[in-house]
């Protein structure tokens, strides 16, 4: 096992990424089913942010749990009643109310916890507040998109960028599909974190397609291997400089997720966490069996690559013809020698 993991950091392991391409395609097919199922059935668990509503925070008091300020809160005619652990404070998110009903709502938590009711912070976010912040998002990704395809475009080419921007999209739908079914709330600091993943992923393609542009960039008509080949070849490469960065990333992320879930509640760092934490190795997945395999699907319609793809089939063809060629005399002259024993031992 040690031998394998030198081999490999050295890169002396040509793994077939690109020959298992149809496996990738139907994993990556089946993960962006049952994400976009998840979106269908049970949506995006949107924030107080985009959706409007009224917030309460105070501070918690020994004793007090989820259900009990959930009650506290309805009994004061709230309704849409969502609490959250935010560090020390409880959260408390309802429908939009007027002055009067939230004057009630803070009147209720102070008499219940015995806090007076300055230490009950209260908030209204209206709806059209929460879709501004909605249009802005879906604006900065699609300006995101282009920009980044003109620039992959211009640097390499437009099949390479097109590679890249599928993998964002399928980083982005599975991403949201965890969401989708683990429930977590989607609030600024998740759209943020998906802008952040859409970097990051598309670092760890471009650092591939590099690898791939210069290989490919030595194949002429004498070449002894196909672009596929070649490509495979850049991709066993990088694959340890991708899976070194994406482990090194990774690694604060996921204690930042666990600190944020377990240790100081919902908030910010959860919010923030897990859509790195799933973006990075979604991301890290897409850019060595989506990206690449796409790519390759495209340029093999190249006629230039056809051809050089014929003629070195053509050549491996006939070398191994010419390995059983070598081989039939030396087969022919066994067998005539057997023969001539075999009469021998009849005559005698």
């Amino acid at each position: 096992m040690p031998g394998v993991i030198s081999r490999l950091y050295r890169g002396d392991i040509n793994i077939d990424f690109v020959g298992k391409r149809k496996v990738w395609y139907g994993l990556s097919v089946v993960l962006l089913a049952v994400s976009i199922l998840g979106l269908v059935l049970n949506g995006l668990n949107l924030g107080v942010e985009f959706r409007g509503g009224s917030v309460f925070d105070f501070t918690r008091t020994p004793g007090s749990s989820i259900e009990q300020v959930r009650e506290t809160v309805a009994d004061a005619g709230a309704h849409q009643v969502i609490v959250q652990q935010a560090g020390p404070n409880w959260r408390v998110t309802t429908e939009s109310l007027k002055g009067e009903e939230a004057t009630k709502v803070q009147e209720t938590i102070a008499r219940k916890y015995g806090i007076s009711e300055e230490q009950v912070s209260s908030q209204v976010i209206g709806a059209t507040w929460g879709g501004e912040v909605s249009q802005k998002a879906w604006i900065g990704l699609v300006v995101f998109m282009i920009a980044i395809m003109l620039y992959l475009s211009v640097a390499f080419e437009w099949r390479m960028a097109l590679a890249a921007i599928v993998a964002l999209i399928h980083d982005l739908v599975i991403t949201a599909g965890v969401y989708a079914w683990s429930g977590f709330e989607v609030t600024p600091a998740t759209m943020l974190g998906f802008l952040t993943i859409l970097g990051y992923s598309l670092y760890d393609a471009v650092v591939v397609f590099d690898m791939i542009k210069e290989v490919t960039g030595k194949l002429g008509t004498s070449a002894k291997m196909t672009y596929t080949q070649a490509a495979n070849n850049a991709l066993s490469h990088t694959l340890i400089r991708s899976l070194n960065t994406s482990l090194v990333a990774i690694l604060p992320v996921a204690a930042i997720l666990f600190i944020g879930t377990t240790l100081l509640g919902a908030g910010t760092l959860k919010d923030l966490s897990l859509a790195l934490f799933v973006g990075m190795v979604v991301g890290t997945y897409s850019s060595l069996c989506v990206a690449t395999p796409i790519l390759v699907t495209l340029k093999e319609r190249e006629p230039k690559w056809q051809a050089l793809a014929q003629r070195v089939h053509a050549k491996e063809l006939a070398a191994a013809k010419a390995a059983r060629t070598a081989k039939e005399p030396v087969s022919a002259g066994t067998q005539n020698v057997t023969a001539q024993a075999t009469d021998k031992r009849k005559k005698r």
